[in-house]
Formats: structure tokens, sequence, C-alpha cells
């Protein structure tokens, strides 16, 4: 039976890419009966990243309890970020990045964390301990999840080691870091392509905090003006959908590629609870400024967990 491997919802390019490079590492360790798979079509970036190295994107799926026992997460481990019949089967494995929680497991897996900047440098470094080959289609996909997840390493959430694995990972590759990093992370910012839903739930994380179910929502552009330029529609996509699957508050971060700065939007009982949580107010175009503000899991997440469970 093919255990299938797999990233969060709402797949990013860091969370299609490792799931492909943890399924090359399996089969070089022996487990070849193993299939990346994605829990939600490749976005425009992640199409790029596809398109320039010719490789085929992973199917997706829905559920995973009706073609396997077997299961491998990467780049989560939230059940409400994960495939819908998690609980249905047996997680064998799980490598990642981000902060454990609503996580439990019947049985003893492997399971890898380290809090740098991606996935993907996890699993090169474990390429690298056990020896293996990562090929240049690899590394060059490897090295994409760590651009889009960093941000081309200008995200707070870059270490050292991934400043030190991603020219090893772009040498592997034979990409120029600069020129292809700023066309792929660009490849994801046409927005006039996006519909608002889209926008908003593109990529798109359930939290609890507090007791409280939070939607956080976050889109890359080069031109925040084109974001508020469809703030009505946004917000009223927000409303819509916070209503519709039972969210306590939504909040839609939308992050300047260029100059690193981002502006929140939100929808709920607790704007200014989330608001207080970055010393912060909502202006009278209800935009909350968030200067230096860039990553998810690292400036917006923490700062709202302590005030929501403060």
């Amino acid at each position: 039976m093919t255990t299938l491997i797999f990233g969060h919802q709402n797949p990013d390019t860091d969370a299609i890419t490792s799931a492909m490079s943890w399924a090359e590492f399996q089969k070089q360790a022996g487990n070849t009966d193993v299939e990346a798979v994605a829990l939600g079509e490749p976005n425009d970036e992640t199409k790029f990243v596809l398109d320039h190295f010719k490789v085929q994107a992973p199917r997706v799926i829905k559920t995973a309890a009706n073609e396997t026992d077997h299961v491998m997460l990467v780049d989560h481990n939230e059940f409400q970020q994960s495939v819908s019949d998690i609980e249905d089967v047996t997680i064998d494995s799980v490598v990642d990045h981000h902060r454990i929680a609503n996580f439990h497991t019947a049985a003893p897996l492997f399971y890898r964390a380290e809090p740098v900047g991606s996935t993907n440098t996890v699993i090169f470094e474990m390429f690298q301990e056990y020896g293996f080959k990562i090929s240049p289609t690899l590394a060059g996909l490897m090295a994409s999840g760590l651009i889009s997840d960093t941000l081309l390493l200008k995200s707070p959430t870059a270490t050292d080691k991934d400043k030190k694995i991603l020219p090893e990972m772009a040498k592997i590759a034979g990409i120029d870091l600069q020129s292809y990093g700023l066309a792929m992370l660009k490849a994801g910012t046409n927005l006039a392509a996006k519909s608002d839903m889209d926008i908003i739930e593109g990529d798109a994380k359930s939290f609890t905090m507090g007791g409280k179910s939070i939607r956080i929502g976050q889109v890359n552009t080069v031109d925040l003006n084109d974001i508020y330029a469809r703030q009505d529609e946004l917000i009223n996509a927000m409303t819509k959908e916070a209503q519709a699957k039972g969210y306590d508050d939504f909040l839609l971060i939308a992050t300047d590629i260029l100059d690193s700065n981002s502006t929140g939007f939100a929808v709920g009982a607790d704007r200014d609870k989330i608001a207080s949580a970055f010393n912060e107010q909502f202006d009278k175009d209800a935009r909350l400024a968030l200067p230096g503000v860039v990553s998810r899991k690292k400036q917006v997440v923490p700062p709202m967990q302590s005030t929501f469970e403060g």
C-alpha cells in the first residue's frame, strides 16, 4: 500500500516541494512505495517553479483514508491544517519547521522539526547526513521552497543555516539566486488574475487561540495599492467566509515583498485585540500598519497567541 506524503492545505511552494523532496529521500532510503501528493492546486508561484524545472505537479487529494492507511506529513503538523480525515490514518513521519500544536498519534513515529526558514532546509540537511544524491532538479525545487518561505532570505525566519544552505542548493541546481528568486516571487504576485477568494484563501491557515478559531491569510504583492483598490471586496469575502466556516476572526496580511512591510485587514469581534497584539490600531481606512512584518509564523502568530491567551 502506497504511503502518501503531503504538506498543508492551501499549499505553498515549500509545502509542495518538500513533499516531493521527502518522497525522494524515502525512495533513496529504500521505502519506494511512496507518493508525493497535495491538498490543493499549486499557486502561481509554485506553477512557475514546476514549469521552470519541468516537473509535473503532484496530484491533489481531498481525503487519504480511502486509498491508504499510512501518511507522512511535511511543512505542518496541526490537524486543522492537514487532510480532513487525518485521524483515520497512521502518521509515519513528520518533517516540519513550525510550532507543534493540536497534534497526537496512537503509535510512535519519526519526527524532525527545526526552527529554520523552510522544511526543505531540514530535508536538504538530512540528504547530506545520509549521503543521498541530490539532482539539479531536486535542488532547484528545494531552493524554491526556501526562497518562498523566507522571501529570498529577507524574512526574519531565515537562519544562519538557511543562509548557508541556500547557495549550496542554488549551485547544485545551476540557478542564479537573485534573478531566479525575484522572478519566482514576482510570479506569485499577479493579483489581477486572482479572485477575491484566491487572495484571502490562497495562503490561509487556521489556528486556535484562547479557545477561538482564527483564520490568518497572507498574500504577497509588489504594490500594496493593488490590494487597497480591492479592499471592500476582500473584506466582504472574508466576512462571508468567516460566517460560512465558523471563524471567530479572519485576518488577512498583505505583504510588499520589495520593501518588507505589511498591512493587515480583519473581520470579527476581536479586531481591537488583534491590533493590540502588534501595539497598533486600525486606521480610518480599516487598515493595520505592520512595518517590517513579513512572516506569519514568527511575527504574526506568536504575538496574537500571547494576546488571545494572556
